[in-house]
C-alpha cells in the first residue's frame, strides 16, 4: 500500500544529472512555493516508462499551468537516467533513488521485480505546498500508467 492520503510526505534529498553536473533534489524545496507531483516509476529504457515520460514531456504546460512540479524517481543510477533523458528527450527531472529508502518510505518498493532486484513500483502522489499527501496511487502492475487525469483533477483543486 503506498503512503495514504493526508500523510506527511517524506522528505527526500535525492542525485540528479544534470549539465552542470550532479546535483541535489530535495522535495522540500517546493514546500510553500508549489505542489509537486512525484512519479516513482521502476527503471530507465524500459518500454511503458520510456511511453510514461515521453507523454509527460510533452505536456509539461498543463502540470506548470496547475502550479506544480513533476518530479521522476527510479532506483536507476543518475547517469543511467540522464542518458535516458537524452536519447528520449524527457525534460521532467529525474530523481536516482539508488540505495531504495525513498521508495521503502513511500511504501512503492517492489523486493523483486521480474528477477532484477528491488526496483521502485509505478506509483504517483500529489504533495501539496504544506507537503501532504493529497492524491496516492501505485498501479496493480508496472505495466500500467497511474492516473493522469485524477493526478490534474487533484491539482486543479488545489489551485
Amino acid at each position: 500500500m503506498p503512503l495514504p492520503i493526508g500523510s506527511k510526505a517524506p522528505d527526500f534529498t535525492l542525485k540528479s544529472k544534470t549539465a552542470e553536473g550532479l546535483v541535489d533534489i530535495k522535495l522540500s524545496d517546493n514546500f510553500g512555493k508549489k505542489n509537486t507531483v512525484l512519479l516513482f516509476f521502476p527503471l530507465a529504457f524500459t518500454g511503458v516508462c520510456t511511453r510514461e515520460f515521453c507523454d509527460l514531456t510533452g505536456g509539461l504546460s498543463t502540470y506548470l499551468q496547475l502550479d506544480a512540479s513533476v518530479l521522476g524517481v527510479s532506483v536507476d543510477s543518475p547517469f543511467a537516467q540522464e542518458a535516458w533523458a537524452q536519447k528520449e528527450k524527457i525534460t521532467v527531472p529525474l530523481a536516482s533513488d539508488l540505495n531504495k529508502t525513498t521508495a521503502q518510505a513511500y511504501d512503492v518498493l517492489i523486493a523483486d521485480l521480474a528477477g532484477l532486484g528491488a526496483a521502485s513500483g509505478r506509483a504517483a502522489f500529489v504533495i501539496d505546498k504544506n507537503g501532504v499527501v493529497q492524491y496516492s496511487e501505485q498501479t496493480p502492475t508496472p505495466l500500467e500508467l497511474p492516473n493522469f487525469e485524477a493526478i490534474q483533477a487533484k491539482l486543479a483543486e488545489l489551485k
